[in-house]
């Protein structure tokens, strides 16, 4: 097993995305026991994420072209597909209008999904990028997205009109 981010539930108990299958660990912080939930899309490649509030995991998954949330108090996965063939998403983040921004190892691109419609937005960036980990500051009128791109050795901001 390959683990690729760890995150911690409101009660302490420890989820990890498994890189190296379809699954999503759990380490339950009373006994120790350790328990997968398999994530509906085959070869998905869980990278990085988050936990929320709520206790969801919102992650990516890298070879499945799409992101994901675990419901971790019921145990239900929700999938987005991203609009590009193999965009690599690399790590998730949700911001305070639960949308959820990605940024792509392969595509140059930052997508934008609406988990209520399921609408994306793509922005195309204006030179070659290869984003890791991303953020969104919430704290201005519309959430504001940062990334840094490996390729380019930059740090950038997405400030969306609408």
């Amino acid at each position: 097993n390959s683990v690729y981010g760890v995150y911690a539930d409101s009660k302490n108990n420890v989820f990890f995305c498994d890189f190296s299958s379809d699954k999503i660990g759990r380490v339950d912080a009373k006994t120790g026991a350790v328990s997968f939930y398999q994530i509906p899309t085959p070869h998905a490649r869980p990278r990085r994420g988050r936990m929320d509030a709520q206790d969801r995991l919102w992650f990516a998954e890298w070879r499945g072209d799409k992101v994901g949330m675990l419901d971790t108090r019921t145990g239900q996965f929700k999938e987005w597909t991203l609009p590009s063939k193999f965009p690599a998403p690399y790590d998730v983040v949700v911001d305070k209008n639960e949308e959820l921004w990605t940024g792509n190892d392969n595509d140059d691109r930052i997508t934008r999904i609406d988990t209520k419609t399921g609408r994306t937005i793509d922005y195309l960036m204006p030179h070659e990028i290869n984003v890791r980990r991303v953020f969104v500051d919430n704290a201005t009128a519309r959430p504001t997205f940062w990334a840094g791109s490996n390729h380019t050795a930059s740090i950038f901001k997405l400030e969306p009109l609408q």
